[in-house]
C-alpha cells in the first residue's frame, strides 16, 4: 500500500509505504531534499548509490536520471518527506540575498545531509500537516518554508551554495560516454537530449555521427545486446531484466529480443566458463 500526498502541491510531499517498492527511472527536474522519516531508501544513478536511513536526508542535484527502492522495515513502514527546490523559487531567493555565483558547480550529483538539530526542528514543523489532515499549509507559508530549509542547507553546508544557485545551462557532454551510463534509463529520446545539453535536433545529429544510427534503433539495439549478456554471462532470468533496461512489458521484451536474436529469452542459456 503506498499513499503519496503533497503537502504544498509540487513543492513538499509526504510518501507512506507498507510494501516494497522499485519505482522505474525518475527524472529530477529541479533540487530534491529527501527526509527518510523511517524505513529505508536506496537511490541509484549511473554515479553513485546512496542508502539512507531513519532520519538521514539527501540532497538530489536537478537534471538527473536514476531509480529509487524503498523498503519499509520490521515494526516500520517507509515514509519520507521530500521538499522540490525549484529553480524560480531559489533564483528568487538569491535575488533576494543576492546571491552572486561565480562558478559552475563541479561537485558529487547527490549529497548526503549532516542531521542537525536546526535541521531536525525544521521537519518537525512539516510533521503536523501530514498528521493532520484537516489541517493545510498555505503556500504564503509554504514559500516561507522553502526559503527556512535553503537557509539552514547552507548554514549546515556552506558548501551547497554553488550546488544550489548555479543556474549555468548546461553545457554539451561526451554523449558516447553519457549514453552507455544511462543507456538502461525508459525515458524519451527528448529527455535524454536535454540531459546531454542539446536541442533535439542537435542530439540526433550528434548521435549519427557518434553511433552510426538513430537513438531508438541504438537504444533497443543496446538494451537487447546488454540483455543477452545478463543472460548467457550473469545467469540471471529474463523476468528480472526486462524492466531494468527500459522495457515497459516483458511481452515487448521478448518480441524483440526474438526478432533480434530468433530465439526467445527463455532460450538462452547460461554460457559456463571457466
Amino acid at each position: 500500500m503506498t499513499n503519496p500526498s503533497e503537502i504544498i502541491p509540487g513543492v513538499i510531499f509526504y510518501n507512506y509505504l507498507t510494501g516494497y517498492l522499485k519505482e522505474k527511472a525518475g527524472f529530477w527536474e529541479h533540487s530534491t531534499l529527501v527526509l527518510l522519516v523511517s524505513g529505508k531508501f536506496v537511490l541509484e544513478t549511473s554515479t553513485q548509490k546512496i542508502g539512507l536511513k531513519k532520519g538521514e536526508m539527501l540532497l538530489i542535484r536537478k537534471n538527473q536520471l536514476g531509480q529509487i527502492s524503498k523498503f519499509p522495515l520490521p515494526g516500520e513502514h517507509y515514509q519520507t518527506i521530500v521538499i522540490s527546490l525549484q529553480e524560480e523559487f531559489l533564483r528568487q531567493i538569491a535575488l533576494e540575498e543576492q546571491l552572486e555565483i561565480q562558478e559552475k558547480y563541479e561537485g558529487e550529483l547527490s549529497v548526503r545531509i549532516p542531521s542537525t538539530e536546526f535541521l531536525k526542528g525544521y521537519f518537525q514543523s512539516i510533521l503536523p500537516y501530514v498528521s493532520d489532515s484537516s489541517q493545510s499549509m498555505s503556500t504564503e507559508m509554504g514559500m516561507l518554508k522553502i526559503k527556512e530549509v535553503v537557509k539552514l542547507l547552507l548554514h549546515t553546508m556552506p558548501s551547497l551554495r554553488a550546488f544550489l544557485f548555479d543556474f549555468s545551462e548546461q553545457h554539451k557532454i561526451d554523449l558516447e560516454k553519457f549514453m552507455l551510463s544511462n543507456f538502461h534509463f525508459n525515458i524519451p529520446v527528448e529527455r535524454f537530449a536535454q540531459l546531454s545539453g542539446r536541442s533535439l535536433a542537435s542530439f540526433k545529429r550528434d548521435f549519427q555521427k557518434t553511433f552510426g544510427m538513430p537513438p531508438r534503433q541504438w537504444l533497443l539495439e543496446k538494451r537487447l545486446s546488454e540483455a543477452r549478456y545478463l543472460i548467457e554471462k550473469k545467469q540471471l532470468k529474463p523476468s528480472e531484466i526486462y524492466a531494468e533496461l527500459g522495457f515497459e512489458t516483458f511481452s515487448h521484451f521478448s518480441h524483440a529480443f526474438r526478432k533480434k536474436f530468433g530465439k526467445a529469452p527463455s532460450e538462452f542459456k547460461p554460457v559456463v566458463t571457466g
